[in-house]
C-alpha cells in the first residue's frame, strides 16, 4: 500500500513531466523531452473527460518548464529519477516502481534527476475534453 507522501511524489511528478512535454522547434531527437502517445479515449459515464495515456522519455539533464493540467495526471516512473517541482511544496524524488498523483490545476515543473541516464514514465491523464494536454505558467 502507498502511503500518502509517496502518491503526493507522484502525483507532483506527474503534472509537472506533462506541463514539460511541449512541442518546441527541435527534431524529435534532439528534444530533451518526448512525448508518445499510446491512447486517447472518453471516460465512461463522463461526458466532459477524456484519457490520455503515453510515455514520456526524459533526456539526461531534461528540464521541463512550469505548467498546470486541466485533468488530474498519474505517472509511474518506468526507469530513471523523476524529480516533481510543485509550487510552494518540496521537490519530490521519484525513481523506477513509483508511482504520483497530481491534483488538476497545481503549478508544478517535472525534470530528469540524473545527468547522465534518462528517465522513462508512464502517465494517465483524465483531461476536459478539447484542452491542451499541458498549459504552460510563467
Amino acid at each position: 500500500m502507498m502511503n500518502t507522501r509517496t502518491l503526493i511524489r507522484s502525483a507532483v511528478a506527474v503534472v509537472l513531466l506533462v506541463g514539460g512535454l511541449r512541442a518546441g522547434t527541435l527534431n524529435a531527437q534532439d528534444q530533451p523531452i518526448t512525448r508518445t502517445e499510446l491512447l486517447r479515449g472518453d471516460l465512461s459515464g463522463v461526458e466532459d473527460r477524456e484519457v490520455v495515456t503515453y510515455i514520456a522519455d526524459l533526456a539526461p539533464g531534461a528540464v521541463g518548464g512550469k505548467h498546470t493540467h486541466a485533468g488530474d495526471e498519474f505517472v509511474y516512473i518506468i526507469d530513471g529519477v523523476l524529480i516533481v517541482e510543485a509550487e510552494g511544496k518540496e521537490p519530490v524524488t521519484l525513481t523506477s516502481g513509483e508511482a504520483a498523483h497530481l491534483a488538476q490545476g497545481v503549478v508544478h515543473a517535472a525534470r530528469n534527476g540524473s545527468e547522465f541516464d534518462p528517465a522513462k514514465v508512464l502517465v494517465f491523464i483524465v483531461l476536459e475534453k478539447g484542452k491542451p494536454l499541458a498549459d504552460p505558467v510563467n
